[in-house]
This record gives C-alpha cells, structure tokens and sequence, in this order.
C-alpha cells in the first residue's frame, strides 16, 4: 500500500504542470507520463533509492496498480448500482446493460472537480474525476467535461489505440439514455436558426442565437494557421443557406448621378474560372475581442469576449480589385467614390441584412490584397465563414469582412447599416449612453497594435521543481503595418524580456520581417522560456508588442475604455501561482 501511495504521489506531481513537457491533450495514456524525459530524477530531487523502487514498481508489480484501480472503480459502482463494473469496452455499452442510465442534463452538471468530470464515448457514461490529475495534457481534459469525448479524440490520433479505451473502460459508471445518443431533438421550424450548422464542442459561446463563440486560448497558439472548426465564430444574424449553383454576386457602379448604370452578375463558376486565383494569410479580429478586460475595470454592452475573438487563416479567391476592374470600374471613378459597400445574404426577419463598407482606395489598391474568397485553409469556405463568398479586407477590423456576400456597390457615401453607422466605433471614456453621438465618430477600420498571452492561463499553477515557465501568446497590428517585437514581464511590468517571433509552423523560426511594408496581413505567434522567480509564491505576466511605426500597447484600460468595449488592447496580464514542491517524509 505504501508502494501505491507513492505511485499515486508521483503521478499527481508529474501532471500538475505540462506546459514544459507537453504532452496530447484529451485522455492519452497516463502511461505516457512515466517517460523518462518528462520525470528526470533532478528534476524531482528524489534519492536513487526512491527511483529504483518506483522502477521496480512500473516494471515489476504494475499489475498490483491495475488491480487497485479496477477494485476502486467496482467498489465505486457497487455503491451505485449494487453491482461492480465489469472491464468492458467503451464501445459495447450493451453488455453493461446493469448500470444506471443518465441523461445528457445529468451529465452536463459534472464539469468541475466539485461537481465531479464526466464524459461520454459511444454512449457511455464516464466518471474521469480522479484521471483528471493524471492526465499528460494536463487540464485541457476538462474541455470535453460534461460531454462527448468523441470530438476531442478525433482531434488527436494517439487516442485510437486499444490501451486507451481500457484505461477509460476502469471510470465506466452508467449509459447515456437513448434519446440523448440518438441527438433526435425536434426543431422548431419557424426558429430563423434551425438551419445553423454545427459547431465544435470546444469553442466557448458567448450568445447562442445569433452564435458567436472563441477558441480555448491555450488552442489558439497551437499553430500559426488557425483550424476552421476552431477560429472563432462573430454571426450578427442568421446563417443562411446558399445554393451554390444558383447563386449570384451583384456588383453595382451607379456613377455620381446614379444613372451610369454600370456593374456586373457574376456565378459561383465564374468568379472562380474568370478571375486569376490569389491567397492571402491574414489575421481577422473582431472589435470586440479582449471586451471582458474592459467589462472587469467597468460595465461595457456587447458579447463579452476574451482573447480568442481573433484568428489567421489562409484565404482564397478572386481579387476584389479584379473584380470591380471587370464590372466596369475606372480611375475617373475615383473622382466622385469613396467607399465600397457590402451586402451579405444573411437578414433579420424584416429582411434587413448585414451590410459595412470600407474606403475605395484599399478595395482597389494593387497592395490591398482584398479578395472575394471562396476557400479558407485550402477548403471550401465554411458555412459559419460565409460559404460561398465572403470579402477579406486584410489589415481591417472584422466587421468590415462581410460574410455570405451579395452585393458590391461602389458609392459615395459610407453603407447606411446598422453596423457601419451606430456600431463599431470608438469613444471617448467621458461618453455614456446618454451623450453618445454616433456621427461624431469615424466607423472602425484598421485595427491598433495587440496582443495578448494565450500560456499559460489567468490563475494557473506551476510547480516550482519544474523551475522554469514557457509563455506562449500571439500579436498583431492592422493595417499592414508588421509586428516587430513583443515585450514579456513576470513582475508586473518592472523588467523585460523579448519573446521569440514565429510567423509560421516550422521550427526555430525567428524572422521579424516577413512581408512587404504596408502588406503584413498575419499574426505573429512569439514565445519565451524564463526561470520561476525563487523570491515570490505568485507571477504577474505581461505582454506588450511593438509594430513597425512603434506603436505600442497603451499600459492599462482605463484611458481607452469605452461604452461599447471596442478596441481593447492595453497590455495584457494574467496571475500565475507557483507551488512550492512537496517535503520527502523521511520516517516512510
């Protein structure tokens, strides 16, 4: 029992922090975390003797481990059911029939280490509360809490592997109830939204209907190039569904007097065969993004987003410039038009729809780098993206890249919508909602410098036998304009550091400059390893960047605050405790 004890000590060690040795995330195998690389005795400080018996435990008597853990699990379910758990695969939860049946509400109110983790796989109901601690991705296992695992698995190959589902076989505690497998709920068919496609269980949801939702942050600076299912989701109505072989894209040129008349219709066909195909990387970040920060200081209206409103993507289409140039469009044009406008598909019940507009000069500058794009990530536009065209305007906020495109009118005049009118602005913070005057201020275009810290997390812990920290986040700044340094405290903001720069996946990349002036479209993703502090239980990390005009950061959010949250980008902060490492009992 003692051997047992110390097994199970050395496993909560070893998995309270993973952001040195990380490891996939989403129930791979504990085994996975007795690698000798991950668990070096200095590191642990354990003696030699320790080690041996440990070894000679893994190696010798692992059998006893198992054993005891099966028993636990049985006992466990005896108390529920009166009868244990058999060692069953996950996938036959009809020869477990015994064991009580739970729907998916029941499930879901066992998300916190309080409340207890569940999950469930192929109908099964599992009780992963006491893997938690153990799990070699450390708490990104708690993503799937209260749900289906199933979407994390996929995510991560290592998971299809027999020994895997053995390990979760052992915290089997129930069935999920037939309907809830079967997903058959009934939609109301007069609910504008019944037609919204799915969406990755990962993503965190601020409003449902219409749906907006980010990424973890942790995911986020996984890679440079941020997945579909996970870059994050800002619907303003409906999404509608678009036939694409009967769909068609309207570009109006009315001229000063509105009787020039010029334009064009183009089909899906041949937007895509008449025009040269051109591909862009470029981040888009919603106005909004970072909102929660102002929330905290003072109450702001709007979704109250994070860090994770913002993503880069590789996007495809037809040039917009392209385009206008085939409808019809001159530079004697220039001479009367100031804007383009933009149309989307999606609408309000009354039949509003979504509509922005952005200045002529970006939409037809040979270095703007507009597209009308049909592919994001070398796949078909997504539904939630716009499928089957949206407008990219790189550099410029996200609310200007209007999705589910229908129209293009080149005009004088700014679009009348909502949005671009009594939306997406900035205001003084002396502005309330009793002196606020829309006119007074310029719609929002391109964006200022940000940042922010995706690792670790507001509130995490590290241990301080691990004796150093790597911290991982993104930056970027619109307008073309190219991120060239990005700042990192532990102290509050007292000393500095610089992160690395990363503006790709491949590794050791440290380039600043990646791009022509002006024509920066995409994040860079930075990093930095630094030593735990020995004179402090707790860090502040900050971050501030740089970009190529020496913009920088404003230090806190206070002098930028305003009604609507927009444009939140003081330097970021979060907390990270730092746990003293536990005391060898010599008398055991």
């Amino acid at each position: 029992m003692l051997l047992l004890q110390r097994c199970s000590r050395l496993t909560r060690l070893c998995s309270i922090n993973s952001y040195r040795h990380p490891v996939t995330p989403a129930l791979a195998p504990c085994a996975a975390h007795f690698s000798s690389d991950t668990h070096r005795g200095s590191e642990f400080r354990w003696s030699r003797r320790w080690t041996q018996a440990v070894a000679g435990l893994l190696a010798g008597t692992g059998a006893v481990l198992v054993y005891a853990l099966n028993q636990h699990k049985a006992e466990k379910a005896d108390a529920i059911t009166g009868q244990p758990v058999d060692n069953l695969s996950p996938s036959s939860p009809s020869s477990s029939s015994s064991l009580p049946i739970f729907s998916q509400e029941e499930v879901s109110r066992h998300r916190s280490l309080q409340d207890g983790v569940w999950v469930t796989f192929k109908g099964g109901v599992y009780d992963i509360t006491e893997f938690v601690a153990m799990h070699p991705g450390g708490n990104k296992i708690m993503l799937a809490a209260g749900g289906a695992v199933e979407p994390f698995w996929a995510l991560y190959a290592v998971h299809n592997q027999e020994h895997v589902l053995e390990i979760l076989s052992e915290y089997k505690v129930g069935e999920l109830r037939a309907e809830d497998q079967k997903k058959q709920q009934s939609l109301n068919q007069s609910d504008p939204f019944s037609s919204d496609p799915e969406r990755h269980p990962v993503l965190r949801i601020n409003n449902l209907k219409p749906f907006n939702a980010e990424p973890p942050p942790e995911i986020l600076t996984e890679s440079y190039v941020t997945p579909n299912l996970f870059f994050f989701k800002r619907n303003h109505l409906p999404v509608p569904r678009v036939d694409p072989k009967t769909y068609k894209l309207q570009i109006e040129i009315p001229g000063p007097t509105g009787e020039r008349g010029g334009g064009l219709s183009l089909s899906l066909d041949e937007l895509k065969n008449k025009f040269p195909k051109h591909t862009v990387t470029a981040t888009i970040q919603c106005a909004g993004n970072r909102r929660s920060d102002m929330h905290k200081v003072k109450n702001v209206k709007g979704l109250n987003w994070g860090i994770g409103a913002i993503g880069n993507a590789t996007w495809s289409g037809a040039k917009l410039r392209d385009v206008l140039l085939a409808a019809g469009y001159t530079s004697d044009d220039a001479n009367w038009a100031r804007h383009v406008q933009f149309e989307g598909l999606d609408q309000d019940v009354g039949g509003t729809t979504y509509g922005a507009s952005i200045p002529l000069r970006k939409a037809v500058s040979e270095d703007g780098d507009c597209l009308l794009a049909y592919e994001m990530n070398g796949e078909e536009l997504p539904l939630d993206h716009g499928f089957p065209i949206r407008v990219i305007v790189p550099g410029t906020v996200g609310a200007r890249n209007v999705k589910w495109l229908g129209k293009i009118i080149i005009s004088d005049v700014e679009s009348s919508s909502h949005w671009q009118q009594n939306d997406y602005k900035g205001f003084s913070p002396c502005t309330d909602w009793d002196t606020v005057d829309y006119k007074t201020a310029p719609a929002i275009q391109e964006l200022p410098i940000q940042s922010a810290i995706t690792v670790p997390a507001d509130g995490a812990t590290v241990d301080r036998s691990d004796e150093e920290v790597t911290l991982k986040g993104y930056a970027w700044s619109g307008g073309g304009r190219e991120v060239v340094r990005v700042d990192v405290s532990i102290d509050g903001g007292k000393t500095w550091k610089i992160a690395q720069l990363k503006s790709s996946d491949k590794p050791q990349d440290d380039v600043v400059t990646t791009a022509p002036p002006g024509q920066a479209w995409a994040w860079k993703l930075w990093e930095l390893t630094v030593p735990l502090p020995a004179d402090t239980e707790e860090m502040e990390v900050v971050c501030k960047a740089v970009d190529s005009s020496y913009n920088m950061q404003p230090d806190s959010i206070l002098p930028i605050w305003n009604l609507r949250g927009v444009l939140s980008n003081a330097w970021h902060r979060v907390k990270v405790k730092i746990q003293e490492e536990e005391e060898e009992d010599d008398d055991e």
